[in-house]
């Protein structure tokens, strides 16, 4: 009576075991088909430790950049400075980034750092935030948004400058023992600078994004000078190179109709007040150079323009069919076709060695951006599911994108003809002679004006590590001379930080699902 039940219990136990054994089978045969249909780069995965540790070191540049008095500071060789900077119109302009080896603050390419680096956190904050790296950054955007706040007094007044760069370019020393007058310009009413304003609109409208949780008051005052600003640059019309020629030889404009498209979009995404749409949608004819693809910059923002409108045909549906906006999201497409190397539409503009390359001076601005593009469009598929982008008659993948960026910041980190890692601090050789000044002079040492440049012209490597810093770049043939008086090689800056701190923190996973923030 009772061996039937146990014989009856362990046919049911071999029973289930089958099942269990075949469903397993079953699970492990899906899967592996599941994957051999889709490219590695195409599936979630885990951090890859070679583009966080370059993230780490990237974010230290911010630190070493700032002017002010400075919090919990990491950077030994750093100290306070530029305290009085504003002072002549009873300003506090103490905050902020210089610009690159020097002591200027320029404040047309410090606000395309803030819109940037916001940018780079609005959309790859939790990669970020997955090697601890978010809070650092939304400090960096916050010394630098403070200072544009203050320099934004009233509604049509922006101070755009602090310094004199031909005084400023004539002496060698640490920023902590500079003596001399800082002086101020500005943009107004009667002597206006729309790129100047519009780019400043548009790194308030992107931060008060960054800030919209975590500090809500911050963020809407933020949003207020945006809109103020906005308003200012689109009221009074003019070029600031034109109105102010002392700024032509450092940051010369090449128009203003881009920094206008960009704020506008960025203010829509703030906001999503219509009449910010209606603005792009109706003078995109005449400033967004439709069907022209173009490279990234401090200067021109027509490429992250198109690529940031394009953004909401992705992800909000009742735009996806927009007239208005058609003419961004095409021309974003002929963007990304011609990174692709393998597209028929595809840019001769590189070197040997695989790097997009624009322009001898400051030559990894231009691939840095390009690869911050194209993971963002990549992405935006990936998100979406749109599996294929159209170049002429070939057809590309999301993963065809995430290639072509990580071959350009494997060159940027060492896979180049040098060998070199264009990033101060990462790999075994990196350039020791870096063109800044803070860098190149003995933390002790009293140096002034003048006396200075005998650090200049040392042989010596520098003193201290400018970590983080992303030196111009290699030539056409992919050399590079690491000396420290070639500026138009090894010349850091905070612009080019901004990027690449969005493009690593873009591959921190090797791929990336964004979550729309609008």
């Amino acid at each position: 009576m009772v061996a039937k039940p146990r014989s009856r219990c362990c046919c049911c136990t071999w029973f289930i075991g089958i099942i269990v054994l075949i469903a397993v089978i079953l699970a492990v045969v899906l899967t592996f088909k599941h994957r051999s249909n889709h490219s590695d780069d195409d599936q979630p995965g885990s951090i890859d430790k070679k583009y966080a540790d370059a993230l780490k070191i990237a974010m230290q540049f911010f630190d070493i950049q700032k002017s002010g008095k400075l919090e919990n500071n990491k950077i030994s060789w750093r100290g306070d400075s530029g305290l009085k900077d504003g002072s002549e119109a009873s300003l506090d302009l103490s905050k902020g980034l210089y610009d690159a080896g020097d002591h200027m603050k320029f404040g047309f390419p410090m606000a395309f750092t803030a819109t940037v680096l916001s940018w780079s956190i609005l959309e790859y904050g939790d990669q970020m935030a997955s090697v601890n790296l978010l809070d650092h950054a939304k400090d960096s955007l916050k010394w630098t948004t403070d200072f544009l706040i203050n320099a934004h007094p009233s509604p049509n007044v922006l101070y755009i400058q602090v310094g004199n760069p031909e005084t400023d370019h004539k002496c060698w020393d640490r920023p902590e023992t500079m003596t001399r007058n800082r002086t101020l310009t500005k943009i107004d009413t009667e002597t206006p600078g729309t790129e100047v304003a519009a780019e400043t609109a548009a790194a308030m409208a992107a931060a008060s994004l960054v800030f919209k949780e975590s500090d809500t008051k911050y963020s809407s005052t933020l949003l207020k000078h945006a809109k103020q600003l906005f308003d200012f640059a689109d009221d009074n019309r003019g070029s600031y190179s034109v109105n102010i020629p002392k700024v032509q030889p450092y940051y010369n404009s090449t128009g203003y109709g881009d920094e206008l498209l960009w704020a506008a979009s960025w203010l829509y995404h703030a906001t999503e007040d219509k009449t910010y749409l209606d603005f792009v949608s109706k003078n995109g004819e005449e400033f967004g150079n439709f069907g022209s693809p173009s490279w990234f910059s401090w200067d021109n923002k027509l490429p992250g323009t198109h690529i940031l409108l394009s953004r909401l045909t992705f992800f909000k549906k009742e735009l996806s069919g927009s007239k208005g906006l058609e003419g961004y999201k095409d021309t974003a497409e002929a963007v990304m076709c011609g990174l692709i190397p393998s597209s028929p539409t595809a840019t001769s503009s590189r070197t040997d060695g695989g790097l997009i390359w624009v322009s001898e001076w400051n030559a990894l601005q231009h691939p840095v951006s390009s690869a911050f593009l194209a993971t963002l469009y990549s992405d935006y598929m990936l998100t979406s599911g749109i599996k294929e982008l159209s170049c002429d008659d070939q057809s590309f993948k999301p993963s065809d994108l995430r290639k072509f960026a990580r071959s350009q910041a494997d060159y940027m980190l060492g896979k180049n003809p040098e060998k070199m890692s264009y990033l101060v601090g990462y790999g075994e050789k990196y350039p020791e002679f870096v063109h800044h000044r803070g860098a190149s002079i003995p933390a002790d040492a009293n140096t002034g004006c003048k006396d200075g440049f005998k650090w200049l012209n040392s042989e010596e490597p520098n003193p201290n590590v400018a970590y983080g810093a992303l030196v111009g770049g290699p030539f056409l043939n992919d050399t590079f001379i690491d000396a420290r008086n070639n500026s138009m090689q090894n010349e850091p800056s905070t612009y080019n930080s901004a990027l690449v701190v969005g493009l690593l923190s873009s591959l921190v996973t090797t791929s990336s699902s964004i979550e729309s923030f609008i």
